[in-house]
C-alpha cells in the first residue's frame, strides 16, 4: 500500500438546488460532490501538486468501449507524447480496494493498455506495474515519477 499525504485542499464548492457540487478544473465546469467525486478531486490535487504530473496531459472519465459496453475510466494520465501511460481508478473511501476493483481496473487496460494501474479509495492507494518480460503484474512501493519521455536522439551510422 502507497502512504498519500493529500495537500490541502482548495476547492470551489457550492450548492445547487440542494445539491452540493464541486469545481473540477479538468473538466472547467462544477460536477455533483459524490463521495467518489471527493477522492478523484484530491487525487487529482496530489498528482499535480505533489508529484508534478502535468495537468494538461491528464483526461478525466475517460470514454472508453470494452466489447459492447462503453466505460469510463476515472482518471487517465498521459505521456508528452499523448500516449496513456497510467489509470487511476477512484473508489469513495467506505469501499473496499479488493480483487473485484483490481479487475475492473485490468479490464479497462484491455482497452487502454498502459504501464500502470493505480486504485485508490482516498485511504489506500495500490499501483501496479506490467511487467513485460513476465507478462504479469507487480505491486509498486510508490507512485512513478512523472516520464520525461524527451530521449536526445540517436545518431545512426551510414
Amino acid at each position: 500500500m502507497i502512504n498519500i499525504q493529500f495537500p490541502p485542499p482548495d476547492f470551489k464548492i457550492t450548492s445547487t438546488n440542494g445539491q452540493e457540487l464541486i469545481f473540477d478544473p479538468f473538466r472547467k465546469k462544477y460536477v455533483v460532490l459524490t463521495p467518489e467525486e471527493w477522492v478523484r478531486q484530491n487525487f487529482l490535487n496530489y498528482l499535480v501538486k505533489k508529484m508534478d504530473y502535468p495537468g494538461a496531459l491528464m483526461s478525466i472519465e475517460k470514454e472508453m468501449n470494452l466489447g459492447e459496453l462503453r466505460k469510463r475510466c476515472d482518471i487517465v494520465v498521459y505521456t508528452r507524447e499523448a500516449e496513456p501511460w497510467m489509470i487511476v481508478e477512484c473508489k469513495e473511501m467506505g469501499i473496499s480496494l479488493n480483487s473485484a476493483v483490481l479487475e475492473q481496473i485490468v479490464r479497462y487496460h484491455m482497452a487502454l493498455p498502459v504501464p500502470y494501474l493505480v486504485i485508490t479509495n482516498g485511504s489506500h492507494t495500490w499501483c501496479c506495474k506490467m511487467n513485460t518480460e513476465e507478462g504479469k503484474w507487480e505491486f509498486e512501493p510508490s507512485l512513478p515519477g512523472y516520464p520525461d519521455i524527451r530521449e536526445e536522439p540517436t545518431v545512426r551510422e551510414l
